[in-house]
């Protein structure tokens, strides 16, 4: 069931993530209590609509070793079946590098908050383009709304250095 008074980003600072487990369009399942130990780059999208932008930035993630080794994990969370991102990464190969999510049900990202965000642009109905950075106590540690769309991996790399 989605929160009916979502938090705002400033909210999730300073908290620890809200759990939860999701499988990758790959069949892999992912619980965030279970990456404790490792900092977690969680970059909620649009998913599969919002082409080339969000599987840009999807691929971007995926294909860099600083987020992808055993001291980080980026995760993509997207509101798309199995079938859409099978096919996506026929498409686009380097989308398979990283780590896709399904949040079918919208649970996840209104746990976040993500639905109603400057960046979203069916709000009320899709995430945005919103990162998430979460140390490896499960604290989250910064938060970026990104309505530019843009790859921001400097951007987090600094923000994961500080933590």
């Amino acid at each position: 069931t989605q929160t009916s008074a979502p938090v705002t980003l400033n909210d999730l600072v300073g908290k620890p993530g809200p759990d939860f487990s999701l499988t990758s369009y790959n069949d892999k399942s992912f619980t965030l209590s279970q990456l404790k130990g490792r900092k977690v780059v969680l970059f909620f999208n649009e998913g599969i609509i919002c082409y080339p932008a969000c599987w840009n930035q999807i691929a971007a993630l995926g294909t860099d070793s600083r987020f992808n080794n055993e001291k980080v994990i980026s995760l993509s969370i997207v509101p798309d079946g199995a079938e859409d991102w099978q096919e996506a990464t026929k498409k686009m190969p380097e989308l398979r590098k990283g780590v896709i999510l399904l949040d079918q049900t919208k649970e996840v990202s209104a746990k976040y908050g993500m639905l109603s965000l400057e960046s979203s642009m069916h709000k009320g109905q899709k995430p945005g383009h919103t990162y998430v950075v979460i140390d490896a106590k499960g604290i989250v540690r910064k938060t970026l709304d990104d309505p530019t769309m843009g790859i921001k991996n400097e951007e987090l790399i600094k923000e994961l250095n500080k933590i």
